[in-house]
């Protein structure tokens, strides 16, 4: 065939085609997630059931015990996690690599942070980003981190079965999802559409968590429903998964998120510590 040939070549035939090589993010992506043995979900069905609060004790408890965790907040709105932690000030980068590296706590040795709010020199900065660029960011708290080794990657999801959702388990594969609910009507109706999610995307699901349970009143002793009682187990035992335990309702834990200090590590003793460490002992059993 002459060289002045009109007749056009095929994608990806000879110097002129169009053959693509593997994504460099998609790599990166793998990689590493590939020193990541355990990546969890953590979901809700609506907002203020607590689940960025557990989210923050539950990576705390694993750290306390020994285990390289990393907290990865993509609620991208509304990033929760380093304010409940105490930390403050922007991630640093590695110039070196080209990689952020993940925000860590005095005391607290194993645990790796990252969140929108470490990125923003205004923390009342309002993010005001449609679903492409969400996906995008998400990707990129992956590619473009320095997580290392890890025992636990804790993904704190923003609530509902949205775009962040959805990102979380098409940029993490195997991501398994812990659900977060109370014991009310209204937030077991919708903790029931994320467990349907799931179910549609196949992802795993580890099991419900009873949030903001009974607590015993401080002056008579006797347990105090705020928001009913055994509403967990029992959707739990309708859908067919897990029920990993029931937090109490503990005014502690609020003050503890507000200052900064998981009540995990700050409050040992209490009866929201002791439940959340049954609850973590359930799930590091399936795991």
């Amino acid at each position: 065939m002459q060289a002045n040939s009109t007749e056009k070549k095929g994608c990806g035939e000879g110097q002129g085609g169009c053959a693509q090589g593997p994504d460099p993010q998609e790599q990166q992506i793998e990689n590493a997630l590939s020193r990541i043995k355990n990546k969890l979900i953590v979901m809700s069905g609506k907002g203020g059931v607590g689940k960025s609060s557990f989210s923050t004790n539950l990576s705390t408890c694993l750290a306390s015990q020994g285990f390289e965790t990393g907290l990865l907040d993509v609620d991208l709105h509304g990033p929760s996690i380093a304010g409940m932690l105490g930390i403050t000030g922007l991630m640093m980068i590695d110039t070196e690599n080209q990689q952020a590296i993940p925000q860590t706590i005095a005391d607290l040795a194993h645990l790796k942070v990252v969140s929108m709010q470490s990125l923003m020199k205004d923390p009342d900065q309002a993010v005001i980003w449609r679903g492409p660029a969400k996906t995008r960011m998400i990707r990129q708290f992956i590619s473009d981190v320095r997580w290392g080794d890890l025992d636990f990657l804790v993904v704190d999801s923003p609530p509902g079965t949205g775009d962040e959702p959805l990102a979380v388990t098409q940029a993490i594969p195997g991501a398994k999802a812990l659900i977060v609910t109370t014991p009310q009507d209204v937030a077991l109706a919708d903790v029931r559409k994320s467990i349907n999610f799931c179910r549609t995307v196949n992802i795993q699901i580890l099991g419900l968590v009873e949030n903001m349970g009974p607590f015993l009143c401080p002056c008579c002793g006797k347990p105090i429903a705020l928001f009913k009682q055994g509403g967990g187990q029992a959707t739990a035992d309708a859908m067919g998964i897990r029920f990993l335990g029931t937090l109490p309702f503990d005014r502690r834990v609020v003050t503890a998120c507000d200052t900064g200090k998981p009540i995990i590590t700050h409050d040992p003793d209490s009866a929201f510590a002791s439940a959340l460490k049954t609850v973590v002992q359930n799930i590091t059993d399936q795991l």
